[in-house]
C-alpha cells in the first residue's frame, strides 16, 4: 500500500491542523493505521493509531485530549484532527500501515516496528 500524507502547515500555539492520509494500491481496510512524527534531532515517535475497522483508537500521552485519529475505508483514508497545538508538536507526520492483527496489537500499536508501509510526510510547525 502506498501512502500520502497531507494537511499540514505553520499554526500558531493552539491553533487546529487536521491531517489527511491517502492511500492507494490496497484498500487501508486490511490495515491497523498510525500517525508517527519526527522533530529534528529525534527519533520517530508514536502519536495515534486506530484498528482496522476504527472500533479503538490509541494515543500517545503528550496527545491525549488534544488530537483525534479516524478513518473513512471507503475513501481509503486516515485523518489525525490536532487541536490546541504546541510548538512541541513541531515535526514531521508519517502515516503508517501494518498488519492486519489479531488481538496483539493492543500490545504493539505504538512500535515502530509493527508498521511495514509508510510514505512520505508531512510537515507541522507550531509558532510561539
Amino acid at each position: 500500500v502506498q501512502l500520502q500524507a497531507s494537511g499540514g502547515g505553520l499554526v500558531q500555539a493552539g491553533g487546529s491542523l487536521k491531517l489527511s492520509c491517502a492511500a492507494s494500491g490496497r484498500a487501508i481496510s486490511n490495515y491497523e493505521m498510525g500517525w508517527f512524527r519526527q522533530a529534528p534531532g529525534k527519533e520517530r515517535d508514536f502519536v495515534a493509531a486506530i484498528t482496522r475497522r476504527g472500533s479503538t483508537p490509541y494515543y500517545a500521552d503528550s496527545v491525549k485530549g488534544r488530537f483525534t485519529i479516524s478513518r473513512d475505508n471507503r475513501v481509503n483514508t486516515v485523518y489525525l484532527q490536532m487541536t490546541k497545538l504546541e510548538p512541541e508538536d513541531t515535526a514531521i507526520y508519517y502515516c503508517e500501515a501494518g498488519g492486519p492483527y489479531s488481538g496483539g496489537y493492543t500490545y504493539t500499536y505504538h512500535q515502530p516496528s509493527t508498521y511495514d508501509s509508510w510514505g512520505q510526510g508531512t510537515l507541522v510547525t507550531v509558532s510561539s
